[in-house]
């Protein structure tokens, strides 16, 4: 399971406060937090105007990269902005995110192969109105992004799909179509990575951790096999320890039995 960590993104209100104020310290432990605690790559999302992101992007990476070699997911939709970033970058970054517009793809497929980097691609396409409602939907999207990846040279392992993850709170059958996107999407796109946020699945709901770590069992029980939480979130990682046992992927139980002894100390 590849973790990408979420925190250290603009539109939380602390980090836009430490991104404001250059609270440099706060930065690093967030970045380190996350990697001590496991993460793969650590999603860097300034979150702010036009007009400085740029500066606070470069200003998030180079905090990061003073306490953590692990690798960054430069997240923006704007190429200026992952032009400068993936220069800045010392580990070959993951981008967060492409999507089935045309023009996007274009501005981003470049970034991607000059740094032979992983990218995350939405299953939706920006220049059309209205989100995919059906796996159908989703899968046209893809077939397009594909067919503009593998004609750039762009190997289907280095895409991490995100099945586009809807609240239930709003949409009761959301849960279901999210499965049977993952489902699809790995039988259509068997060396792909499927990705995603948690966090949407609960949105508007009470315990909203429980449903979050409950639907990432099922997730990866349908194929999931990344996904951008808070790897500090214990609960979480013990039920996909749990998970992967139970789906024979864990030789001779040692994910489990290692990252059990790891959150019986942190508790």
């Amino acid at each position: 399971m590849i973790f990408i960590g979420e925190k250290i993104n603009g539109t939380r209100k602390a980090i836009q406060e430490a991104i404001i104020n250059r609270d440099a310290d706060f930065i690093k432990k967030t970045a380190l937090d996350q990697a001590n605690a496991g993460a793969d790559y650590l999603d860097v999302n300034a979150g702010t105007d036009p007009s400085r992101e740029k500066g606070d992007m470069l200003w998030l990476i180079e905090m990061v990269q003073s306490v953590t070699n692990t690798p960054i997911c430069i997240d923006s939709s704007t190429p200026e902005v992952i032009s400068e970033a993936i220069h800045a970058v010392k580990e070959t970054p993951m981008i967060n995110s492409i999507n089935g517009d045309p023009e996007r793809l274009q501005s981003f497929i470049p970034f991607i192969k000059e740094r032979d980097c992983n990218v995350i691609a939405l299953a939706l396409d920006e220049s059309q109105s209205g989100m995919p409602k059906t796996v159908e939907q989703r899968m046209v999207v893809l077939e397009n992004i594909f067919k503009a990846t593998r004609d750039a040279g762009i190997a289907d392992d280095k895409v991490f799909i995100d099945p586009l993850i809807m609240a239930v709170a709003t949409d009761q059958k959301a849960g279901l179509i999210a499965f049977e996107s993952i489902k699809t999407i790995h039988a259509a796109y068997p060396e792909a990575h499927i990705t995603g946020g948690l966090s949407n699945i609960s949105f508007g709901l009470p315990n909203r951790a429980l449903v979050n770590r409950t639907f990432l069992t099922l997730a990866v029980a349908a194929g999931m096999d990344s996904a951008v939480v808070n790897p500090e979130n214990v609960a979480l990682i013990e039920s996909l320890k749990a998970t992967e046992l139970l789906l024979g992927r864990d030789r001779f139980c040692r994910k489990y039995t290692t990252g059990a002894k790891i959150a019986f100390i942190k508790k």
